[in-house]
């Protein structure tokens, strides 16, 4: 182990046990403001980790979302398929089903949302979004380049992907790599790092809602799942995952509406999945050529 290692871990130890204390204090003080610095943490977006580069050939696009610009770019032609990239994550992080998809026949679009990348911040400011506004940018992408073939969605973008969905977006079906179930439950994880107590958990809830206009249980991919129409579902979900749940997914796929399928891996924890050469074949195998696909008088469509 090295000594930066170590140093490191110190510190953030020493960082999380102020923040307890803070927020210890803030329960019998002032609730109210520990509310609204938990939820200044909670919407302020980490830095990405290291993203491939994207493959050649790709046509660069940006597309006004409220008062930003979301960045991302497409590649071929065909059916659509939408890359959404998960909670501080980057569109290039799912580059790798770029090529495979391209040459079964499809246009891929990756993008980088709202305060993610290199697209503009959103409403909540520089460095901080939220889930609405992750679907408000695949909507208006979507509006770019019409409806979905496929959306393969990792970690938290699956739940803005389902919201689309749910709001019209015509999806053929999903692919989830390693999905955020639902988000009460990692609020709650969140809450209990920071020892929040249940006055200052009843003030972060409070102003979360009233920043996303949203109620915070909507964020659940079941629910979601039962509002909009069936589509067949792949899930990939690593048993080792630390920031989702492997549990979680087998739960989704049991009580999903429609056709669902599960892939269960080892070692790949949370990111690894997206790079992975195994992965990336079953998804494309899931997926398809764009010449299995109908066209609206019954015919096979050719492929792109």
């Amino acid at each position: 182990m090295s000594v930066a290692f170590v140093q490191k871990r110190t510190i953030v130890r020493a960082k999380v046990a102020s923040l307890r204390g803070g927020f210890g204090l803030a329960e019998k003080m002032a609730p109210w403001a520990g509310g609204r610095y938990a939820a200044r943490l909670w919407f302020t977006v980490p830095p990405a980790p290291p993203a491939p580069p994207t493959p050649a050939g790709d046509e660069p696009f940006d597309i006004r979302v409220g008062d930003g610009v979301v960045r991302g770019a497409s590649f071929g032609s065909g059916p659509v398929v939408y890359l959404v990239h998960g909670w501080g994550g980057l569109g290039a992080q799912l580059a790798a089903f770029v090529d495979p998809l391209r040459r079964a026949g499809f246009r891929v679009i990756l993008f980088d949302a709202p305060s993610h990348g290199r697209s503009d911040p959103g409403v909540c400011g520089p460095k901080r979004t939220h889930g609405v506004e992750f679907s408000a940018a695949l909507a208006a992408v979507a509006a770019r380049f019409g409806p979905a073939d496929t959306v393969i969605a990792h970690s938290m973008g699956a739940l803005p992907s389902l919201m689309v969905h749910r709001e019209g977006l015509p999806v053929g079906r999903f692919v989830m790599l390693a999905p955020m179930r639902d988000l009460n439950t990692h609020l709650d994880r969140f809450a209990a790092q920071l020892g929040m107590g249940p006055r200052t958990r009843r003030a972060f809830d409070e102003r979360s809602e009233r920043l996303v206009r949203y109620p915070l249980a909507g964020f659940d991919v079941r629910r979601l799942a039962g509002e909009a129409e069936p589509v067949p579902l792949l899930v990939v979900h690593d048993r080792g995952d630390r920031e989702t749940w492997h549990a979680h997914s087998v739960d989704l796929v049991e009580g999903w509406p429609g056709r669902a399928t599960m892939i269960s891996t080892d070692g790949l924890g949370h990111r690894r999945l997206l790079t992975d050469p195994i992965v990336i074949d079953e998804v494309a195998a899931f997926v398809g050529t764009s010449g299995e696909r109908s066209v609206p008088d019954g015919r096979a469509a050719a492929p792109a």
